[in-house]
Parts: structure tokens; sequence; C-alpha cells
């Protein structure tokens, strides 16, 4: 009988994906974005494995254990973590976790883990499907809403004719406009599809780690290294390796990057093995890497060899035809997360989701439905639910203060605005600027800012 893994995660996308990826291979599987929600799905379903991200908005893996263990439930749960927990991870399996599984998470790693969780075999779930889940896969397979507007149509045109081949892709665009989502769309799309797709975010990789995160370590290699370590480009043979804001690497990375790339071989920190790699590259950024250049800042030569071709992400803005599509679409979502039926949207609300200029684009567009989703009393959303940020589309930032990420001689007299406007809130100021704040504090360092 089928086994029912519950997924606890607060990245919708990467969630998305893993169920995706986890349906296929015969689980039944569902999804929740917090541990409260968790908690009422466990005491109310039946749940063979929990696969839970370490840290989520309210609480975090350590807190579900500890409920689990007062419950006296009897649940294996797997826990993913990054490099910097795996503390936290050790704790978890003191707590009684079955495993951990360091991000980014390898499939075939996470398959082997959960065949071996559910050794010996345990009754099988008799948890019925969620039925707006089943929706979702009906209507967008690919886990994702491509849109019908012609800058779409030429985005995902580009997309289909460059995913079967083995050409590097560069994918441009803002924060927030579903960079990831094209990457993993041209591995579904390639002849690699059946091969893991691994993604890093190359701005959260601190310098000293990266070797030990591209290409693995052996155990002892440095302090810290206790157990050996697979690394992306192993992780990802065969498949498709995804370099998010790859603008963020350091020169002495991009080195390594570089050779790794031009020799398809690469050698565990610690060991004096190479090892063959066959992967596809695919990178993201929202940077302009012709001025960074032009600075120095990046090579000229990986430049070149991540740039076989070009992809140009449009800002939502851009892509009115799509706004109330992605509204629906995002609103299907929450409903599955909140557990709630809340059918669409009233006449206002939808003629000022159209109007409003989306700094944040497709990111912030849904963090502002799954809130309001949460907040409707009634069977749709009004202005009331939106909130002030959203109805109030003639207020300063509605002029449109988006920070042009490739216009680096206004960048810095940009920022410096819209901090002065915002007090200093730098969470403020990077939704005024269109940007995440992640990367705000990346310009802010690059133009030696200190508010």
């Amino acid at each position: 009988m089928t086994k029912s893994i519950l997924i606890i995660e607060d990245d919708i996308t990467f969630g998305m994906m893993l169920k995706t990826w986890l349906e296929k291979k015969g689980f039944q599987v569902s999804s929740a974005s917090t541990i409260a929600h968790a908690q009422k799905y466990i005491e109310t379903n039946d749940v063979n494995l929990i696969l839970s991200d370490l840290r989520l908005p309210d609480h975090d893996g350590i807190f579900l254990l500890k409920w689990m263990l007062r419950k006296k439930l009897n649940i294996p749960l797997i826990i993913m973590t990054g490099y910097a927990d795996i503390q936290s991870a050790v704790q978890a399996i003191k707590l009684g976790a079955q495993d951990y599984i360091a991000k980014p998470v390898n499939p075939e790693i996470l398959l082997k883990k959960i065949e071996e969780a559910f050794l010996p075999p345990q009754k099988a779930a008799t948890a019925s499907i969620n039925p707006i889940s089943q929706k979702l896969d009906k209507e967008h397979p690919s886990g994702f809403l491509e849109g019908e507007s012609e800058a779409a149509r030429q985005l995902y045109n580009y997309v289909r004719l460059v995913a079967p081949t083995n050409m590097s892709v560069l994918i441009m665009g803002a924060s927030g406009t579903g960079k990831e989502h094209v990457a993993h769309r041209i591995h579904q799309l390639s002849k690699r599809n059946a091969s893991p797709f691994v993604a890093m975010d190359c701005g959260a990789i601190p310098k000293e780690l990266a070797a030990s995160e591209f290409f693995g370590h052996k155990k002892g290699a440095f302090t810290g290294a206790l157990t050996d370590k697979t690394g992306a480009f192993v992780a990802a043979n065969g498949g498709t390796l995804f370099l998010d804001e790859v603008g963020n690497l350091s020169y002495e990375v991009q080195v390594q990057l570089l050779r790794a790339l031009q020799e398809r071989k690469i050698r565990p920190v610690g060991s004096n093995e190479e090892i063959k790699v066959d992967i596809r590259l695919v990178t993201a950024t929202n940077e302009n890497l012709e001025e960074a250049i032009k600075e120095g800042n990046f090579r000229e030569d990986l430049f070149h060899r991540i740039n076989e071709f070009t992809l140009h992400i449009p800002n939502l803005k851009d892509r009115k035809e799509d706004i109330l599509l992605f509204a629906k679409f995002f609103l299907d979502k929450a409903n599955q997360d909140l557990n709630k039926q809340i059918t669409g949207f009233d006449s206002k609300a939808s003629i000022t989701l159209e109007s409003y200029h989306w700094p944040g684009n497709l990111r912030q567009m849904q963090n502002v439905i799954k809130r309001a989703t949460l907040l409707a009393q009634g069977d749709v959303i009004t202005l009331a639910e939106l909130g002030d940020e959203i109805s109030d589309t003639n207020n300063e930032n509605g002029s449109s203060t988006s920070l042009s990420l490739y216009n680096e001689e206004s960048e810095k007299e940009q920022i410096l605005k819209a901090l002065k406007q915002t007090g200093n809130n730098k969470s403020k100021a990077a939704q005024i600027l269109g940007i995440d704040r992640k990367t705000l504090y990346n310009k802010l360092k690059r133009h030696n800012i200190q508010p």
C-alpha cells in the first residue's frame, strides 16, 4: 500500500518540487508550511513519515520533535538542514529524529533515507488525497504557472528551445521573478530530467565553505568536517546544477568553478582523487555581470562559460495579462497550505492587484495572497485583506522607485534614497527597490553604505 509523507517546508516552490518528485516515486504526499499547520494535520491524518525543514516561520524541527514525544507519536522524521545547522540536526537525532539530510538535497540520497526509514515495514496510510492538491497538479503539471502574456510566451518558447540541448543557460531577472522555476523547467524539459536537479544559493555560501559546498570534502579535511560530504557537483551528476545569484561568488571561488567546468573533474577538499562529473549548468543573477567584469569583480572567461544562452525574465508589472492568473494560482496554493476554501477576489481587489506595481514581483505576490487568504473571513478576498501596502496604489512607492540593478552609476543613490524614505528600515527599503533583503545587504557592503 502507498506510504504517506508529510513535507514541512516554508519555501513553497522547493516544497512543491519535492512533493511532485516524491509522488512520481509512488508516495502519497501532503505539505505544510508551518509547524502549527503540520501539528493539525498529524493529529487528524495517518502519516508514515515526516520530512521537515529545520527552520520554519513559527517554530523549528526541535520543537516539533519534543511535541511528538509528548504526544507519544512514533513517526519517523527526517530533518532537512543547511551546512551551518548540522549541530542542530545532531541534536534532533538525539531527540528521536530518524535522520537528517543536508541542503541542497540530493534526491537519490533522500530516497535512500526514506526507504531506510520504512524498515521494518510500517502500516500503510489511509489518508485521503487533498482535492486542492489534485486540482493544482492537474492544471499545472510543471508545478508552476507560465502565464499567457506575450512576454511569457516568448520566454517559455525560448525555454522549450534551449532545454533539450546541453548549452549553459544564464537567467537574468529581478528578485522574485521566478528564476529558479525557469531553471527547473529547463531541467524538466531536458534529456536529463530523470537525474537530479540541484540548486545552490551562491549568495548564502561563505567563501571559506564554498569549495566544500561545490566539491564536497573528506572527513577531517578541516575543523568541523566530522563526516564525508557530497558536494553539489557530485550530487547533480548526470543532471542539472543551478547556481542562483552567481554574481555573488568571490573571485577566488570563480576560479575554482571555472576550472571544474573546463575540466569536468572535481576534487573534494582533503582528497587526492579526482572525480569525473557530467552536469548541465544553469545560472541566474539579478546583477549586471558585464559591469562586474569591467569593475574586476567577475571573470570574463567564466561569464562566457556560463552564458551560452541568455534568458531575460520580465518583471510582473510588465506582464499585466498574467497578474490575475498568478493571483488565482497563488490563491489555490494558499488554500491548500492553510486548509481554506476562498474562491477568488472581489472586483475592487482584482482591479487593485492589476494596478499595483509589484516591486517584489511573484515572490511578493505569493506572500500577499497567502496573508490575505489567512485573513479572509468570507468566500472572497477583499481590499481589507490585501492590506494598505497593496491597496494604496497611489502612495509614494507606487511611483516605481524600483531599483534598476543594471545601472551601477545610480544604484547607490537609489539605495540611499530608499533607506532615507523608510527610516533605514532595510526590509521596507528592499521592497521599494524591488530586491530581496539578502541582495540589499550585499549591495550595502559593495557600496560601503552603513545606515
